[in-house]
């Protein structure tokens, strides 16, 4: 039985297409031209191809680094001393950095980032003073004492001149490709309170990030990305090898990127065998305990100052934190040190805290990529959450459930972009969503009993479909600082995951998303990945066009109603042929799941690729045959795994109870 509640837009297409052709009367005035000729237009369809850059012998057409593919070194050794009298920091470093681009360099860039807390910063100009990413009114900034370049034994003072959160050094001579220059820097900066939520201090804890002058990346995309730190976007830094020294009043306990060196100095025997214990121990070992703090028994001696020295290997920051108060908790797993570090006021939420690290490594490494450095840290204090090579900042946090999302949610951060490394202060995206979507398995394996990993994706989902359907929310490929802070999360973290499950459950299939995800993050380890370097690898690792699917949920911003229009219905004898049109009422695409019931009870699904809509984007149809049987009702996403505006329109008959 023909619907005939309305006019359906495909009936009057195809009324159109079919009506005769009346020949024109003599003398009839024709009808104006059009302003354009539309044949003449170019594809603008989700479906045409994307305008990505060609491949280079820098990066391949693939999607993988090219065979000239290159990137700078930075080897640094740091030395760092804690001055908690006037909470202050005094730093030193020796810099060698090795030009392995095909381009002569005549001056260097410098992250300079405790500049964005003095008066009159650009940070202090776009995020309120008490925001989470404001200046909260320090005055702070890094004080350079000297800057040389040393060469053969000489030392040259370099003319430097400050850009607000970077700084440009003038070489003393040009730097060929493959050769090596090598620096001699101190400098000093008062230590802020609240440094926009990245680093800061806390009573007698202090938590020290963005705290040496870092090498700005020179890449084969833009050259030198100088980019502000304004506190919302992140980091692009260079890899390299670390020695870290860090000098703290003997009381204290660190906490760093690398491996401790030089346990025997800093550490008591008793700690050091704990430590030994810990390394072949998938439970818990107490490596400080409450009864050491209480009795001065954590440290080897309270008074002086003591050095700590740490080294890592090809990482791309080093950053510690300190406390006289920290307990120390420590696991293992397959050789690799999971810390966790909390005063005493944190213990009822933080007793876990390393079996959550251990667990979050392991949970990667299987699923991703080994974890290929030594050690992993979480690390409690004031900062919300904060991630580093090897070091997690987290707060208390108010229960376990809580404080494990938080944990697990830093420690992929060494996948994303600690290990591949992304661009943060341009692609918010490709680390944060990244991370958010592998976070879904970690935190449903850690805690089934608070959500599937498909129950997470499905929580998630309907937050997206919330904010289109307020029409707050923002495109993804969109500069982190310019994003409204209000829309941060659910921009860059949630809508960036929810479209990755949406990818491999829908789209790709998890077996070939697994395998495509896991190629783009072995590729890119250590590297340097663009939008564009993933979008061609998931592609060529795929072995599936998905310029529509990229367009739609990492370039564009459009919005998702999938619809039943018209239902036409037919009985020959025992046989019902029933034509259906599905409609699109927006511009995203996404696949078609159809169920349809019968009146014996009785359902049967038809599932169609996002694809059949790519000569049509607006509507589709299909004629189905059932013998013996009579259609009640069709439901669209029955199951709820897609992102749609309107589920009223999801169901046939009109008025019937959408499940």
């Amino acid at each position: 039985m023909l619907n005939t509640s309305r006019i359906s837009a495909v009936a009057l297409l195809l009324s159109a297409l079919t009506a005769p052709l009346v020949a024109q009367a003599p003398g009839a005035q024709r009808p104006p031209r059009p302003a354009f000729d539309p044949t003449g237009v170019a594809d603008t369809s989700l479906f045409a191809p994307l305008n990505l850059p060609a491949g280079t012998i820098y990066r391949s057409g693939d999607g993988a680094p090219g065979p000239r593919y290159f990137q700078q070194r930075a080897d640094y050794d740091l030395h760092g001393t804690l001055d908690t009298a006037a909470k202050a920091l005094n730093g030193e470093m020796t810099l060698k950095y090795t030009n392995n681009s095909p381009d002569t360099l005549r001056y260097l860039w410098f992250q300079t980032e405790q500049n964005a807390f003095k008066n009159g910063s650009l940070n202090s100009f776009v995020f309120p003073a008490d925001s989470r990413f404001g200046a909260r009114n320090f005055e702070g900034g890094d004080v350079f004492d000297r800057f040389n370049q040393v060469s053969a034994g000489k030392k040259t003072a370099l003319k430097t001149r400050v850009e607000g959160t970077v700084m440009k050094v003038d070489l003393a001579a040009p730097l060929a490709p493959g050769q090596t220059a090598t620096f001699d820097v101190a400098w000093h900066f008062n230590i802020p309170e609240h440094g926009a939520d990245r680093m800061g201090r806390d009573g007698a804890l202090y938590e020290l990030a963005q705290w040496y002058p870092r090498l700005c990346v020179y890449d084969d995309l833009r050259g030198w990305n100088t980019e502000p730190y304004l506190g919302q976007g992140e980091f692009y830094l260079e890899y390299g090898d670390y020695n870290l020294s860090v000098t703290v009043p003997a009381g204290y306990i660190v906490a760093a990127t690398g491996a401790l060196q030089n346990a025997a100095e800093v550490l008591t025997p008793a700690e050091i065998a704990r430590l030994a214990k810990a390394a072949k121990s998938d439970t818990t070992v107490h490596i400080v305990t409450p009864a050491d703090l209480t009795s001065g028994a954590a440290r080897p001696r309270k008074t002086g100052m003591m050095t700590w020295r740490f080294a890592a290997k090809n990482v791309r920051d080093a950053v510690w934190a300190a406390s006289p108060d920290y307990l120390w908790d420590a696991s293992s797993w397959q050789g690799r040190m999971a810390f966790a570090y909390y005063r005493p006021s944190a213990t009822e939420t933080w007793k876990d805290a390393a079996d959550m690290s251990r667990m979050s490594i392991m949970e990667y490494s299987e699923r991703w990529f080994p974890y290929p450095y030594p050690q992993i840290s979480a690390v409690e204090g004031p900062i919300s959450g904060m991630e580093y090579p090897m070091l997690a900042m987290e707060d208390k946090n108010p229960d376990k459930y809580a404080l494990y999302n938080v944990i697990t949610h830093e420690i992929g951060h060494m996948w994303f972009p600690m290990i591949v490394g992304s661009n943060e202060r341009m692609h918010m995206w490709q680390d944060e969503g990244f991370n958010t979507f592998i976070n879904y398995f970690s935190e449903a394996r850690r805690f089934p009993e608070k959500g599937t990993y498909a129950q997470r994706v499905q929580h998630d989902r309907d937050q997206v479909v919330n904010f289109m359907q307020h029409g707050v929310d923002e495109p993804l490929e969109i500069n982190p600082d310019r994003i409204n802070p209000q829309l941060l999360g659910e921009n860059a973290y949630v809508k960036t995951a929810v479209g990755l499950a949406l990818l491999r459950d829908e789209i790709m299939g998890p077996a070939a998303f697994d395998d495509a995800f896991r190629e783009y993050t072995r590729r890119w380890a250590f590297k340097h990945p663009s939008p564009t370097d993933f979008f061609k690898t998931m592609e060529d690792a795929g072995g599936r066009r998905l310029d529509w699917f990229f367009r739609e949920w990492f370039i564009e911003n459009p919005h998702f109603d999938q619809a039943i229009d018209t239902v036409a219905r037919k009985r020959t004898a025992d046989v019902e042929s029933d034509t259906v049109v599905y409609a699109n009422h927006a511009r995203g695409v996404l696949p078609i799941h159809a169920r349809f019931v019968f009146t014996d009870g009785t359902t049967q699904n038809f599932d169609y690729p996002a694809e059949v809509w790519s000569t049509n984007t607006t509507f589709y149809v299909r004629t189905y045959e059932f013998k013996g049987k009579t259609l009640s009702k069709i439901v669209l996403d029955p199951d709820n795994r897609l992102p749609d505006l309107d589920r009223a329109n999801n169901v046939w008959p009109r008025g019937s109870v959408t499940p």
